[in-house]
């Protein structure tokens, strides 16, 4: 069996500080990696703040938590992969970087290392094909956020190994965490349902159906959703949203994959969603 106790997370972003956050309190020693010393910082302070919620609410002892946080360190330089046994690389979601740091780290990481991708839509076969070690890549998708939600997909690429699989499947339980294994496909299952229906309420909107206060109220009250999807997307950002069904719309070369042209033109406009204080909805 693969034996797993330093874990490298590069990209100090919402995911990736949460990533790091889950395996630091699983015991992990974990090195949190990115370019810029305020990223790294403000990932830091996001995990310190997190737990400090989880001692006053008594879910935690103080010694819990600096004990998680005296298992992260943080580094600015991709170098620190040579002692890792596996990485979770959770930088921006674009295929040309990805295979960039893939192929870096390959170089780096010892032979035995795990390489895992937390892309929420792009190749895992196409990422693994960046290195010389395809069958030790693997797509590991946490959700956000990541501390609060159960599901990990884990994105088996066409050559990984079976013990990489079973290594992955069992580090996720142990940061308590669901495990769901899915093959690699555009938008794995969670993107490739989710996007589309997110989608066709933009067209819903854009055709005029309804008004887009009386589209998320019917998926809350008729379909039991916690938001809607238009709230949902402005959530997501619209940007993100647009990318990931241009991925499956790519990807598929299926026309029910379209991106609506309202989505397409709110992207252009600048209006993103809760980040940029108006999308849908203004913030």
């Amino acid at each position: 069996m693969m034996k797993v106790q330093n874990i490298m997370v590069i990209g100090a972003g919402q995911m990736g500080s949460g990533i790091a956050q889950v395996c630091a309190m699983a015991g992990y020693k974990v090195v949190l990696q990115d370019l810029k010393q305020e990223q790294v910082d403000k990932g830091i302070s996001v995990i310190t703040k997190n737990l400090s919620r989880q001692v006053e609410k008594g879910r935690m002892t103080e010694e819990e938590k600096q004990e998680t946080l005296h298992n992260i360190t943080s580094a600015l330089d991709i170098q620190s992969a040579k002692d890792a046994d596996l990485i979770i690389e959770a930088a921006v979601e674009r295929m040309d970087i990805k295979k960039q740091i893939f192929a870096q780290l390959d170089q780096i990481a010892p032979e035995h290392a795990i390489l895992a991708t937390n892309t929420s839509s792009l190749p895992i076969t196409e990422i693994a094909a960046a290195t010389n070690r395809p069958e030790k890549v693997i797509g590991m998708h946490f959700m956000n956020p990541v501390p609060v939600m159960k599901l990990v997909e884990i994105i088996r690429g066409l050559a990984t190994a079976d013990e990489v699989y079973e290594a992955i499947e069992n580090i996720t339980k142990e940061i308590g965490k669901t495990p769901v294994e899915v093959n690699d496909f555009p938008g794995f299952v969670s993107n490739r349902i989710l996007l589309p229906m997110i989608n066709e309420a933009i067209y819903a909107l854009y055709e005029g159906v309804a008004t887009k206060e009386a589209i998320d109220e019917v998926m809350k009250l008729g379909m039991n959703h916690p938001m809607g999807p238009l709230t949902l997307a402005d959530f997501i950002g619209l940007d993100t949203c647009l990318y990931i069904m241009e991925t499956l719309h790519e990807g598929f070369g299926d026309d029910k994959y379209r991106p609506c042209p309202l989505l397409r033109k709110y992207v252009k406009a600048g209006w993103l969603g809760k980040k940029t204080g108006r999308g849908f909805y203004e913030y």
